[in-house]
């Protein structure tokens, strides 16, 4: 665990978030319970902002909506005057009902829907990320009907290959995302952009993975997009924004990297030193700098507690930890073998004295959701905290076995309240209906 001021362990022994104690979280809104450190999601966000503007000056950060989406966290990125990434027209829908303005969002996604096209751009979105051919003519031709020009990136993919987990590495040659700059590709979708009338070229992006911690990564990235930068300069394409997505690794478990704020600020400025230095050496205009970050802001801020249920040690093997929650919210462990790490929060205080694996109450024996972990003597009724899950579960969240989603609580300055309130078994049934034929 990343302890932080907004992070730690009370005088009680318990483990706090928010300057509120998880016993009395678990007490009031029950378990399992998605808990979202508000201030520390404000003081990454605005850190983001400031390094760019110190570093670079000309630029602006756009949260990946991704990784956590509700109309609370969309309210927070517009009182921090943060753009937003949106990859669906319901992340679109639940950012125009927060009263974000769509206008500065960047809508993402590899095969947009037409109906999406039409919501986002009949609702003024600010721009389209272009991930395929066919897109161009689709955005052109929605475009015209609604007697607009719709601004538009291009996804490139620049072959830079972070060392990641290989699911969630997504700019090889061979990816469902983006155009390749090395065959021609990006160059190809560009030329097709400048014969539209209803579509404008305003610049390219790109994103080299997940959950990287190499930096060096980044500035090659930015070399290789320099490089297309002016490439294109030489036949007079003017490249207005840069953006370069996301991608910051966080802390989990084990030996990933324990970052303070600062730290995580040394990401960006490896970008930003990097595009200063090639933007000099290579004679091309200063671009619009964007990034995308959106584990980065809300990972760490996010842990997730739950109650310990049945207890069971199979004898010189393995002793189980069974919880009220796992894949249902938090699929993360069993679709990429993520790690994570967990304490007790009731006995934050005390040095662990056995290894447990914490197990899931799903119906698969995949649901696992930490193995082989030293914790406290546990006890049914304990409250169990797993840490880091700000980012891909709640919004990765199912109704497997016909479980419910679990609530989302905002906690600051020794307050709490919801942000996403628990679904019933209602809300399970709401869409089912009787079939009847005709």
């Amino acid at each position: 665990m990343n302890f932080r001021d907004t992070l730690n362990i009370g005088k009680n022994g318990h483990l706090q978030i928010g300057g509120v104690d998880c016993v009395d979280l678990a007490k009031k809104y029950s378990t399992p319970l998605f808990v979202m450190d508000e201030a520390y999601i404000r003081a990454v966000a605005r850190a983001f902002k400031n390094t760019v503007e110190t570093t670079y000056g000309y630029g602006g950060v756009a949260y990946a909506s991704k990784a956590f989406s509700c109309k609370a966290i969309y309210q927070v990125m517009k009182e921090e005057d943060m753009n937003i990434d949106v990859v669906s027209a319901g992340e679109i829908y639940t950012a125009i009902c927060s009263g974000f303005d769509i206008s500065r969002a960047y809508f993402h996604g590899n095969n947009k829907l037409v109906s999406e096209l039409e919501f986002a751009i009949s609702h003024d979105i600010g721009h389209i990320v272009v991930d395929n051919l066919e897109e161009v003519d689709l955005i052109d031709m929605i475009a015209a009907k609604n007697h607009v020009v719709q601004k538009v990136l291009i996804r490139t993919n620049p072959g830079v290959e972070a060392h990641t987990h290989s699911f969630i590495q997504t700019a090889k040659i061979d990816s469902k995302f983006g155009f390749s700059i090395k065959n021609g590709d990006a160059k190809q979708v560009i030329d097709k952009i400048l014969t539209k009338q209803n579509v404008e070229f305003e610049g390219v992006h790109c994103h080299i993975g997940s959950q990287i911690f190499d930096k060096s990564a980044f500035a090659l990235a930015v070399d290789v997009m320099t490089d297309f930068i002016a490439q294109l300069a030489k036949e007079n394409i003017k490249v207005a924004v840069l953006n370069m997505g996301g991608g910051f690794g966080v802390h989990y478990s084990g030996d990933d990297p324990k970052f303070d704020i600062a730290q995580y600020c040394d990401y960006v400025a490896t970008l930003t030193f990097k595009l200063n230095e090639c933007i000099k050496s290579k004679g091309i205009d200063k671009p619009y700098l964007m990034i995308e970050p959106g584990r980065s802001i809300v990972g760490e801020a996010g842990i997730t507690l739950y109650s310990v249920g049945a207890i069971k040690e199979i004898k010189g093997i393995k002793k189980y930890l069974s919880i009220d929650g796992g894949m249902t919210d938090n699929i993360r462990p069993a679709l990429y073998d993520a790690q994570y790490d967990a304490i007790i929060a009731n006995k934050a205080d005390q040095k662990g004295e056995e290894v447990v694996t914490i197990a899931g109450k799903c119906c698969e024996s995949g649901d696992i959701i930490v193995k082989d972990i030293c914790l406290p003597k546990a006890e049914r009724g304990d409250i169990v905290a797993v840490f880091t899950t700000g980012a891909y579960c709640y919004s990765m969240a199912s109704n497997y076995n016909r479980n419910t989603i679990p609530p989302v609580v905002f906690v600051k300055d020794g307050k709490s309240a919801y942000a996403v309130k628990p679904q019933n078994f209602e809300d399970i049934v709401r869409n089912d209906v009787e079939v009847k034929y005709e």
